[in-house]
């Protein structure tokens, strides 16, 4: 089993940058696919950034150009880097991995003020 805990949100002005971070316990890391979802108020929760065990990445074009999400195998960490933030972005924001069985953060809040 997987335990994962996100932490770097916050309140940013528009334009501004964020920088997430996933701490993950538990075995086999490299193996997992590690994914940022986001949920705001009244919306579905949607994929923001996923990275592969091999290391690709997508993204939605939402975030595309903004966003980057990397990982550090030897940490069990995977970092999403958010630039040119919108209030749009305001949401809270999960961490994923998945393995055969998806296992979730307890989120963390990103606001962006306009």
């Amino acid at each position: 089993q997987v335990q994962l805990v996100e932490s770097g949100g916050g309140l940013v002005q528009a334009g501004g940058s964020l920088r997430l971070s996933c701490a993950a316990s538990g075995p086999f890391f490299s193996r997992y696919t590690m994914g940022w979802y986001r949920q705001a108020p009244g919306k579905q929760r949607e994929l923001v950034a996923r990275i592969t065990s091999l290391g690709g990445t997508n993204y939605p074009d939402s975030v595309k150009g903004r966003f980057t999400i990397s990982r550090d195998n030897a940490k069990n960490t995977v970092t999403l880097q958010m630039n040119n933030l919108k209030p749009e972005d305001t949401a809270v924001y999960y961490c994923n991995a998945l393995l055969g069985e998806s296992y979730w953060g307890q989120g963390t809040l990103v606001t962006v003020s306009s």
